[in-house]
């Protein structure tokens, strides 16, 4: 990048907008003879926010909720931008050169951003048209969009105040506090002006729940399904940490517990090696003929038969239970017309004692969940919750895709490391941010790990293996 020579001063026909447009291009603007008013960056703003909350709009199914507060949220990006700003201006006005004032120096990277902001929203749209929902995009395809639209932005900037700074300081001051605004806005604390999983009321747009359906066909299915599923069951891979899993979904009447099952399930398939060790128990009208049902006996039976198919000294079984939760501890069942027992920390910790399994991760997904912490927590156990012991989680209700817990967590960290310890501490810090853009009034869920010295060697081991295979 070079210094640019005095520019023709901005005729009528000129706008902000197209000097935005010449940014984008890399290309130096014509500022000179114009300098933006309050009102002028009063509407750039406006426009540039409008615009964020529409292309994140684009991106969502359904009829999300718009977090109203949040438009006053995420702004420590745009102070930062606008310090820049003043230290170029300053370093410019310093060594005596004509320059483009801070207002101006912002309005033409707000018209910029604005423009982008266009761009990508017709991308994103292109994008769902031909690859469908954004859940649905490989995740190539949805990282590199979002490196190029940030790095864009940053270009942009870099390029613009480049030109304008004068000396060393000030380029290096260019560099440094761009990457940190692209860092805050971008990956640290981005702000969510939509929210789709929000927690309604029973019946509040919802059809109401009528029960399991038990047909001839599916009282006939369903032993079939629980022993298909168990007989299934692969033998250990010889000499290596191998991870079998179980997932137990009981409530029935909510179908998010369901998806929750089954994207934790996918994970630990595809990233854990579980391909051929892991079962399914699901309570759900829509599974009744395609998976075991979620009852304690089937899940008992599901326990103990993984401990006779595993390596008991070598292998890992993993559990998640997802379900709403009590602060007495119960793991809440909606099974009618069948009826069935709740589950219970100590109920579980039993039937892994007596099935003789050693290493164990045991993740619940539900409110109050941090009382299972206790009585499970041991040397050769980890246990992860989506909440403390006094307070409930987030995203379980009739019109939720996911529970808060289950998407950080298994949709989205676990995709980055497979180390379940660094994954929970990162799905916290997302999961705080999301309560808060979603209004949660009892307070920060707060999920709780205990992991013991013993299964932590075993799960590293674990994740140096899979490493080693990619």
């Amino acid at each position: 990048m070079h210094e640019e020579g005095p520019q023709a001063p901005v005729t009528k026909e000129d706008n902000w907008l197209r000097q935005g447009a010449r940014l984008l291009v890399l290309q130096a603007p014509r500022p000179q003879g114009a300098a933006a008013t309050p009102l002028t960056l009063a509407v750039l703003v406006a426009l540039t926010l409008a615009g964020a909350v529409a292309v994140q709009r684009v991106m969502m199914d359904g009829e999300p909720m718009l977090l109203w507060r949040n438009l006053l949220r995420g702004w420590i990006d745009a102070a930062l931008t606008a310090w820049l700003c003043w230290i170029v201006a300053r370093s410019a006005a310093a060594a005596g050169r004509a320059a483009p004032g801070v207002a101006t120096l912002l309005a033409l990277l707000w018209s910029a951003h604005l423009l982008l902001l266009g761009i990508d929203g017709a991308a994103m749209l292109a994008l769902r048209a031909t690859l469908g929902p954004v859940d649905a995009w490989p995740e190539s395809v949805y990282w590199t969009s979002w490196l190029l639209m940030m790095g864009w932005a940053g270009l942009v900037q870099i390029a613009l105040l480049w030109r304008v700074a004068a000396g060393g300081l000030a380029r290096a001051a260019v560099l440094l506090v761009t990457a940190l605004t692209l860092f805050i806005g971008g990956w640290l604390a981005p702000t969510t002006y939509w929210w789709s999983e929000w927690t309604a009321e029973a019946g509040n747009d919802a059809q109401a729940y009528a029960g399991l359906p038990l047909t001839d066909e599916v009282v006939a299915t369903q032993p079939q399904l629980l022993a298909r599923a168990l007989d299934g069951l692969q033998p250990p891979a010889p000499g290596r940490v191998n991870l079998y899993a179980l997932t137990y979904a009981p409530y029935a009447s909510e179908d998010v517990f369901m998806r929750e099952s089954a994207v934790v399930a996918k994970t630990m398939r595809e990233r854990f090696g579980a391909d051929g060790r892991t079962v399914e128990l699901v309570m759900n009208p829509a599974t009744v003929t395609t998976l075991p049902w979620a009852t304690p006996l089937n899940l008992r039976q599901a326990i103990a038969r993984v401990a006779a198919v595993m390596d008991r000294d070598r292998d890992v079984v993993f559990l998640h239970l997802t379900s709403h939760g009590g602060a007495d501890g119960q793991l809440a069942t909606e099974t009618s017309p069948l009826q069935t027992e709740p589950m219970t920390p100590e109920l579980l910790k039993r039937w892994l004692d007596e099935s003789g399994v050693r290493w164990r991760v045991v993740s619940v997904s539900a409110c109050y969940s941090g009382s299972w912490v206790a009585p499970l927590a041991d040397n050769d156990t980890l246990v992860m919750t989506a909440a403390d012991a006094e307070h409930t989680s987030y995203g379980c209700g009739k019109r939720s895709e996911l529970t808060f817990f289950g998407r950080a967590m298994y949709e989205e960290e676990l995709r980055k490391t497979l180390s379940f310890t660094a994954a929970h501490a990162a799905a916290r810090q997302v999961i705080d941010v999301r309560e808060q853009a979603a209004g949660k009034s009892d307070g920060y869920s707060n999920p709780q790990i205990s992991e013991g010295a013993g299964i932590a060697s075993v799960l590293q081991r674990l994740q140096h293996e899979l490493e080693d295979t990619r």
